[in-house]
């Protein structure tokens, strides 16, 4: 399986997927569960390698999968191109440690 089914059906985990995708490249940073921030870092890494191609097929890609448009014209402005000699890796995550309420790893994932 190529991917983690997060306990979730398939349109509750997409959504759920890139509501976090948007709001990484809004702040900068987000915590969340270690399995979450897994699958977060390889949507959001294609999404900043749209942003580094910078043409109108890449542009509309990303508009049809972030949800707000100020994201999608901030990583085509500001946040790509600070990774333009970079071949990926533009995340990283941090293990906090376990959740108080149900002991579940929790982890900070920001852009480098």
């Amino acid at each position: 399986m190529g991917y983690r089914k997060l306990g979730r059906e398939s349109s509750h985990r997409k959504a759920m997927l890139r509501n976090q995708v948007t709001q990484l490249l809004k702040y900068g940073r987000i915590k969340t569960s270690v399995a979450k921030a897994k699958e977060v870092r390889k949507l959001a890494e294609k999404m900043i390698t749209l942003g580094k191609r910078g043409d109108l097929h890449a542009k509309r890609q990303a508009f049809a999968f972030i949800t707000e448009r100020d994201v999608v014209v901030r990583l085509f402005d500001e946040i790509a191109p600070n990774y333009e000699d970079r071949n990926g890796g533009y995340t990283r995550i941090i293990k906090m440690g376990p959740r108080q309420g149900d002991a579940s790893e929790m982890a900070i994932i920001e852009l480098v």
